[in-house]
């Protein structure tokens, strides 16, 4: 793969793992151990057999917990940490640079873009849980699972247009963020001037 397609697909499934941190290393590991994708000596172990495993272990433990009221939130609160740590990683396992510190740098953007995802995703279901009383978390955690398979899917199939989805993704994300947020202020403002009144 050459370096712009490196690129893309590093931008692809940092913004997947902003969804599925582990589901995403997960398919990284497995693409790195049946070298679809080849790391560089430094992470190198992202496909040996225990990394495999063990990430499909977590993988799985990561979906089911986002869908059990409470234990999503808590998933939620650690992937603040997790997730942009994983987007690091996928970046150092699929692109190859030519320095130490050009690739830092790149995963540095990488965790950033990640956590972007991921506080916008929060954000989203913060508001869900306020709005529907968490009615519509379960079916937008089976949404989050259908969009990070398939551009997981798609960043190693098509590089270029999973890159230009995941833009366009992450952009879309950001504005219904925005949104919901202001309508959870508003609703929250309403609240608090109706309490005062009722006193």
């Amino acid at each position: 793969m050459d370096t712009s397609g490196q690129f893309a697909l590093a931008y692809a499934l940092t913004t997947t793992a902003g969804l599925r941190g582990f589901l995403t290393l997960f398919a990284a590991s497995v693409a790195a151990h049946y070298h679809w994708i080849h790391p560089s000596g430094s992470f190198a172990w992202l496909g040996s057999d225990t990394t495999t495993a063990v990430l499909g272990v977590f993988a799985l433990l990561e979906i089911v917990a986002d869908k059990i009221p409470a234990v999503d939130h808590a998933l939620h609160a650690v992937s603040f940490a997790v997730r942009p740590l994983a987007g690091a990683i996928l970046v150092g396992g699929t692109i190859h640079a030519d320095n130490p510190g050009t690739l830092y740098s790149l995963m540095a953007l990488g965790a950033l873009n990640t956590l972007v995802v991921h506080s916008s995703s929060a954000a989203a279901r913060a508001a869900s849980t306020v709005g529907t009383f968490g009615a519509a978390n379960a079916p937008i955690s089976f949404g989050e699972d259908a969009t990070a398979i398939g551009g997981i899917i798609l960043a190693f199939l098509h590089p270029y247009i999973a890159a230009a989805l995941a833009a366009l993704f992450v952009l879309v994300l950001l504005v219904l963020a925005f949104f919901w947020l202001r309508a959870l202020r508003h609703r929250s403002r309403a609240s608090t001037s109706s309490g005062s009144t009722t006193t």
